[in-house]
């Protein structure tokens, strides 16, 4: 709960504030008016729209060397920074020759007569001796200068969710924004047809070197099928088909006669071992000839005979069958041979054909490029003539009649709205920051104990004219006050009327004596016997208000020097006994807690109605602390809008250390201009006719 926010009391604050925060309401609108009307430059807004053209014509049905932007978030995020780059910015600047511009070339504004930058210069040069003069910056510094300034005029934005792009140009004067924003769309569209034109020729010089680099490689290798045919003596596949159907029959034949030559070779050993073992009815079976059979069926000869010509016929079979098995090993030698040949020429001439198939092949593949980049040379070619933008100037700026800014309606509103709020805030701070006591209320809140009385500021010059003053205008507010406050403090206690009244405070200067003059002025006017007690020794401000011609007081009477008849003064003027204080080389704390000093207030109660102790502030000396243990009742003055919270919260402290009780506070030398400054004028009812006195 503590922590919430009190909005009753806080509109309170601000209204009791509202001549200060419309003051500076008033202050801040007049501040606004100057500077929109006098010190602001007016500045002229141009805009231009360019659109992205995200259907790009074709004239021809040809793939373009540098392809149309696809008009996605990125590409549209790209040529925002395209129109903001420094290249397209620089040869703005120099189209529009913005060099010669003040407003975009500093080096040529006049210098002011007074800047910081003369006053550092100024200071440094009187501390440190003069400074060499800075070097006059190059060509390129400045136009870097100057792109960097014209950067700072252009805005580009893209529009959400369509393909416009919005040139945004700032200038002080209204036809050089019209100006450069046109341009700058112009030099953005022809960068576009610049960039494809110069892509388009590197392409069509690249594609130009590569077509003559094929067109010879095809050449080469043409030539080098042509040598190559010329160097083989295959005609055709066919002729290697041939071959292999040739190889294919003598092998055919090979495997004939080996045949043959084997069955030729065991007939001819099995005759062989027929005729050595003479069994010739088995050589007969194996030779199977007529004539042997013949010869070998003869009767007519003798064994003799029949044996020498079946040798004679044996031999001449012998012999034939050799020759037969001769003849096929001549004939098998033969093919083996052509065998051999034919596959030499076969494996020759495939791997003749397989380099010339090769050779065909790259041919193939070296004319297949060449032709794809001859067409593709004569495309780009074309394209050089036909080169369009990706974007097109939608909507020319047109040059600025009014300034937008600055805008003085919204300047005036602004300023008047921040001086309320300032205002408002200063108000705020104050009362957060405020450490003193304004209103009762905010005195017992803080303490926990009861205002007594409220005192206004007695408008006296002197302190000697407060007691006049009092008593001349008895209806004055202070008076009135005086009057409250006596019955405030005879009620505060209803059991005990209080005889003996202690007035103090936490710190000097906070009105208590004036408050005891007056509070004993007061009971006098009652027709009580009333005596005003000085026990600030140290200060002794008692003269200031009274003719007191002697340096003799109660101290005297304490030392049995004098009696209390001796030193108590009778002032008419106050209608009441003075006891006034005296310098004293004991320690004011041990005088006052003396039993003397405790025997006098006795007897000066068997005399008097009424005793107003004066004291000296609670934290500057322990005596009110001491003089406190004797007295009925406890006054204790704050000042207003002057002592701090820890100092009183400090003071009542210390009383309640020894056991006394404050009575009641009282918040004096309330200033009546400054409640009304502060807004609390309304809040003091019936006190608002004391302030009229």
């Amino acid at each position: 709960m503590g922590n919430e926010i009190d909005l009753s009391r806080l509109l309170g604050t601000l209204w009791r504030g509202k001549i200060w925060i419309l003051l500076l309401g008033i202050v801040s609108l007049f501040i606004g008016g100057w500077y929109a009307f006098t010190v602001a430059t007016p500045i002229y807004t141009a805009n231009t729209t360019v659109v992205l053209e995200s259907r790009e014509q074709n004239v021809l049905d040809i793939d373009s060397v540098v392809a149309g932007l696809s008009g996605d978030q990125s590409s549209i995020n790209t040529e925002v920074e395209v129109f903001r780059s420094r290249l397209l910015i620089e040869r703005l600047v120099r189209d529009l020759n913005l060099v010669e511009n003040p407003e975009f070339n500093r080096s040529l504004q006049e210098p002011p007569k007074i800047s910081v930058g003369i006053v550092v210069n100024a200071i440094r040069s009187f501390i440190s001796g003069p400074i060499s003069p800075r070097p006059a910056p190059s060509e390129r510094a400045i136009m870097d200068t100057v792109i960097d300034a014209t950067l700072r005029k252009i805005t580009v934005a893209s529009l959400p969710s369509s393909y416009v792009f919005r040139i945004r140009v700032q200038s002080e004067r209204s036809r050089t924004s019209a100006e450069i924003a046109n341009r700058l769309a112009e030099l953005y569209i022809d960068d576009q047809i610049r960039v494809k034109f110069e892509k388009t020729e590197q392409a069509t010089t690249w594609l130009s070197e590569r077509v003559t680099e094929l067109q010879a490689t095809l050449e080469d290798a043409e030539e080098g099928l042509k040598s190559f045919s010329s160097k083989t003596d295959l005609v055709s596949t066919s002729g290697l088909v041939a071959l292999n159907r040739q190889l294919k029959e003598f092998r055919d034949r090979r495997d004939g006669l080996q045949l043959s030559n084997e069955l030729q070779t065991q007939k001819l050993q099995q005759l062989q071992d027929a005729f050595q073992n003479a069994s010739y009815t088995a050589f007969e079976t194996l030779a199977d000839d007529r004539v042997f059979t013949q010869i070998l069926s003869r009767s007519g000869l003798s064994e003799a005979e029949r044996l020498k010509v079946l040798e004679r016929e044996a031999q001449r079979i012998l012999d034939k069958n050799q020759q037969s098995v001769d003849r096929t090993g001549s004939q098998l030698a033969a093919v083996a041979g052509s065998i051999l040949e034919v596959n030499t020429r076969i494996e020759r001439q495939s791997k003749e054909l397989v380099k010339m198939q090769q050779l065909e092949r790259e041919i193939q593949a070296s004319r297949l490029i060449y032709e794809a980049f001859l067409s593709r040379l004569k495309e780009t070619s074309i394209q050089q003539g036909i080169q369009q933008a990706d974007s097109r100037i939608l909507s020319r700026a047109v040059v600025p009649i009014r300034p937008t800014t600055p805008r003085k309606s919204r300047i005036l509103v602004l300023s008047l709205f921040l001086g309320l709020v300032v205002g408002s805030a200063a108000v705020l701070l104050r009362e957060a920051s405020q450490n003193t006591f304004r209103t009762s209320q905010d005195l017992e809140e803080l303490t926990k104990v009861s205002v007594l009385g409220q005192i206004p500021a007695i408008p006296a010059r002197k302190r000697s004219n407060v007691i006049k003053y009092l008593k001349d205008k008895p209806n004055s507010g202070a008076a009135e006050a005086i009057r409250n406050l006596r019955t405030s403090v005879l009620l505060a206690n209803v059991d005990k009327n209080p005889q003996i009244i202690m007035s103090t405070s936490s710190v000097p200067g906070e009105g208590k004596t004036t408050q005891s003059i007056a509070l004993t002025q007061n009971f006098a006017g009652m027709g009580e016997k009333v005596l005003l007690l000085e026990c600030d020794i140290r200060r002794r401000v008692f003269k200031d208000y009274f003719e007191i011609k002697s340096d003799k007081g109660f101290v005297s009477v304490l030392s049995d020097d004098l009696t209390l008849d001796d030193v108590i003064i009778e002032s008419k003027l106050l209608n009441a006994d003075i006891l006034p204080g005296e310098n004293s080389s004991v320690n004011a704390a041990d005088l006052f807690s003396s039993e003397k000093f405790t025997s006098m207030l006795k007897e000066l109660r068997k005399k008097y109605d009424r005793i107003i102790i004066d004291t000296p502030p609670v934290l500057a000396v322990p005596d009110a602390r001491v003089v406190g243990q004797s007295v009925d009742a406890i006054i204790y003055t704050v000042k207003w809008d002057s002592t701090s919270h820890i100092q009183v919260l400090e003071g009542l402290k210390s009383l309640e250390s020894v056991n006394l009780k404050v009575s009641g506070l009282v918040l004096g030398q309330i200033n009546k201009r400054g409640m009304q400054r502060y807004g609390y004028g309304g809040g003091y009812g019936s006190y608002q006719g004391y302030y009229n006195n």
